[in-house]
Formats: C-alpha cells, structure tokens, sequence
C-alpha cells in the first residue's frame, strides 16, 4: 500500500459521501434527532411499587407496610375490582393481593390460610417474588408465628439487581442510538462500494497507480473514520462521555470498523440501493438484538452473548452507566476487537475478491 495513494482515494471517496444529498441530508437529521430523542426522554425511574390490596380488617398491618420504602398500597373492595383495576392504567398497579375475610379466624384457630397473588403477564419474576414476600410478611404479622411454606418465598432477582440504582429509559437508550448512528453509516460506505463497481470506477482507479490493497484500505479508512466521526459527536451531544471516556472511545472505535466491514460486504453484493438496504440488513438485524436488550435488563441468552455487537453494547452500558473501568470491560472489549478482525478481515476478502472479477 502507498500512504500517498491511498489518501487520495479517501480524498475522492468523502468528496463524494458530501455531493450525496439522501445520506448527507439523513447524517444531518441524525445529528439534530437523535440527541433531541434523547433529552426528551425521562432522565429519573420511580421504583415506588404500586400493589393492589383486598383484605378485611387487615388496616393497621397494612398502615404498617405502607411506610417502608419502595411499597404503595392501593387497597380495593374485592378481586374484581382488583382485577379490573390490573387489566386498566388509571391506578397504575403492577400487581395484586388478595387476603381471605377469614384470615383473622384462621389465626385464631391456628389453621393455614391461602393468599392470592394476581399480576399481569409482563411483570417480571422479581416482582412476583418480592410480592410473595410482603405477603408472607403480612401473614407473619396476623399470626405471629411464620406463615404456611407456600408464602415463604424470599425475592428472587433473575439477572442483574439494580433496585436502588436503576438506569432510566434514557441511558437505556445510549447504546441503542450510538448503534443506529453506525448502522447509518454502513449503508453510505455500501452504497458508495456498489455504486464504484456498478459504474467500473473501480477497474479506472486500478488503471492508475492504485492497486487494489489502496482500494481496499482507503474504503476501511473512510468507513471506520465517518463511522467514528458521528458516533462520537452523537455520544458527546447526548453527554454520553460523562464517564469512562478513553474507554468508550475505544469502543466505538471499534464499532466503527465493525460496521465497516460489514459494509463492504454489503457494498461488494449490492447492485442498487434497494440491494444494499437489504444486504445490510440481512446483517445489521441480529447486530441490533443487543441493542435492543440493553431495554429489558437481566441474563442475556448465550446465543446474544456470542453477536458481535454484544461486547459494543454491553461496554457502553456499564461504563455510562455504572462507571467500570477497563477491567470490568476487558471481556467485552476482547470479544469485540476480535469480532471487529473477523468482520473487517471478511470485508476486505470479499470485496477484494469481487474487484479481481470486474
């Protein structure tokens, strides 16, 4: 490869990324929308469990729960209204218990008593479990000795236990945008590659001094360093370097190269923009499972922990969110930077090979 050679190929190719309206208009959006989405997003999480109640002559135990943290109770006539009241919004509730009128007898008569837990299908494990808890609490309470095995269940958190730090919907968001901003960037390299080779510019750079090695690595230089480029002011417009910035630096960096290589796959088997839309996708969809599960926090399925953009998310959400350092995120950054090789390494095969065939 001749530096000089390969700086003027990369001159030519951002020349024509800037006389490309569609992507120069769609970077410009991204730029004003994304940090826009992102501030107006909730920035705080009320972890304030709101529970629904029936009971009967259960009020001064309940006054008692109601004043520890964390727990509102919203107490109802009987289970319909309990019910109905689950299935709206109005109230907001999360689940529901429903306490038998004969409790305070059965504690009299020492006999076992049954408590009805009722939630909705999206409520996570660790509410239910939690609520099992209060529960048997309650029952503790009335009895004075420990409830039937049944209510004594402790909180079981599946995943990561982040009450009292929870991350709002707007950090949960940050890997999401800094992984659009990329995606975006891989279809302008792919349409710019299959642009190249369905107009021949390729076999007329070749002619000259260029050899395909220039090519190749001037289109990973522009791919990777505009890439980069907007991630990275993306990321400070949303305050995304508040933490771990040398470290997120790196990722994108990453990221970057990443996604370059995809698109140059994308850009070697693309014939027209509506082929390289979905070749890039048929790639870009599984790299944006992570992303997505960034929303919904827990135990990642193994098949997630191999994608390749799961070490890219899985950095930025930590170190923005929870302040690690490089060694927390050494795994991550490991499986990224070889994920990165291979995707880049495939890039450069590929479309090296396609270029030979022109």
């Amino acid at each position: 490869m001749t530096p000089g050679v390969v700086s003027t190929i990369v001159r030519k190719d951002l020349t024509e990324f800037r006389a490309d309206r569609f992507f120069l208009v769609i970077t410009a959006l991204s730029v004003v929308f994304y940090p826009l989405v992102y501030w107006l997003l909730p920035s705080t999480v009320d972890e304030t469990l709101r529970v629904g109640v029936v009971q009967n002559g259960l009020d001064p135990v309940l006054d008692a729960l109601q004043e520890s943290d964390g727990i509102e109770l919203v107490v109802l006539d009987d289970e319909d209204e309990l019910t109905d009241a689950l299935l709206g919004s109005e109230l907001d509730l999360v689940a529901g218990l429903v306490f038998p009128d004969d409790l305070l007898a059965a504690a009299a008569a020492d006999e076992p008593v049954q408590v009805t837990l009722l939630v909705t299908a999206d409520v996570p494990p660790d509410i239910e479990s939690a609520l099992e808890a209060l529960a048997s609490e309650v029952v503790l309470q009335v009895l004075g000795e420990p409830p039937p095995t049944q209510l004594l269940s402790e909180p079981v958190v599946l995943g990561d236990d982040q009450v009292g730090e929870q991350v709002s919907l707007r950090e949960q968001l940050r890997p999401l945008m800094a992984f659009f901003v990329l995606m975006t960037e891989t279809f302008a390299l792919a349409t710019l590659v299959a642009g190249e080779i369905q107009s021949r510019t390729v076999t007329a750079v070749l002619v000259t001094p260029a050899t395909r090695a220039d090519f190749l690595a001037a289109k990973g230089v522009v791919g990777t360093s505009v890439a980069f480029a907007e991630a990275t002011l993306i990321m400070l417009l949303i305050g995304g370097f508040a933490t771990g910035a040398p470290i997120l630096l790196v990722t994108l960096l990453l990221g970057a190269a990443l996604v370059t290589g995809v698109g140059m796959v994308a850009g070697a088997y693309g014939k027209d923009f509506m082929t390289v839309l979905f070749t890039s996708m048929l790639f870009l969809v599984p790299l944006m499972i992570p992303a997505f599960g960034a929303l919904f926090p827990g135990t990642a399925a193994p098949w997630v922990r191999a994608l390749p953009s799961y070490g890219f998310v899985q950095t930025v959400v930590e170190v923005s969110t929870q302040n690690a350092g490089w060694t927390e995120v050494a795994g991550y950054l490991a499986l990224l930077l070889g994920w990165t090789i291979a995707a880049f390494a495939t890039g450069w095969l590929i479309l090296g090979r396609r270029m030979a065939r022109l």
